[in-house]
């Protein structure tokens, strides 16, 4: 074990085992609702993401276009921060140390718990979200809130587990998505190379007159006015 593991139930096992409790005693459709949340939830920031960098790209704004295509590297790099908290802490699952029932299989021994993957990213995204579009974060927030609970009413995490994970996922998020912002002169380069969808629309093509049939229809050179000759 690592000399700073923490012993999880000695911080909130209590409202843990209270939680999982609540869950068996749940109607099966909701724990079935919130067991699919825990599992899939994540794929609804992805698709928030992809549609903030579609609506960024419209606007015309470097900075807020480099504020999107940020997004999923800013949730990586909170990802990657987590796991590493997990590695030095190395908190056993609670479903692995209070032996209680739960709604999702324990994970194997090694699968630390201390903090949650799942909060971290839904925090992160969420925040990356709030900084770029707020109609986007109205939905991303509240959504954070429900992964993180959820992983605790299906007993995979303890609750200060998803408390810091959500933590971390905006501490991360916040200092590097606005330091994003700072790449618009690249956003602004790109714009002139063949990676311009990734940044702007498509350019429409003007269109050229429509040609009318028969030879009457091209341009004759001055002193001609457009007009039939007089007979």
């Amino acid at each position: 074990m690592s000399p700073i593991a923490l012993d999880g139930p000695a911080v909130d096992g209590n409202l843990y085992t209270w939680l999982t409790g609540v869950a068996q005693q749940a109607p099966s459709w909701l724990d079935g609702l919130i067991s699919a949340w825990s599992t899939y939830g994540l794929a609804l920031f992805a698709a928030l993401m992809l549609l903030g960098w579609w609506r960024a790209r419209k606007t015309g704004d470097p900075h807020t276009t480099a504020t999107a295509l940020a997004a999923p590297l800013v949730v990586t790099t909170a990802f990657l921060a987590d796991t590493g908290i997990k590695s030095l802490v190395r908190e056993q699952r609670p479903c692995q140390t209070l032996h209680t029932l739960t709604l999702e299989a324990c994970p194997p021994l090694g699968d630390w718990s201390f903090p949650s993957n799942h909060a971290a990213i839904a925090a992160a995204a969420a925040t990356a979200l709030w900084l770029l579009d707020r109609r986007l974060a109205a939905i991303a927030v509240p959504a954070a809130l429900l992964m993180a609970l959820s992983r605790v009413w299906v007993g995979a995490h303890y609750p200060h587990d998803v408390l810091l994970g959500l933590a971390v996922g905006v501490c991360v998020a916040w200092p590097l998505t606005r330091a994003a912002r700072r790449a618009a002169p690249l956003v602004k380069r790109l714009d002139s190379t063949a990676l311009r969808p990734l940044v702007a629309p498509r350019r429409t093509r003007a269109r050229s007159p429509s040609r009318r049939a028969g030879r009457w229809s091209r341009p004759c050179p001055p002193p001609c006015s457009g007009s039939w000759p007089s007979s």
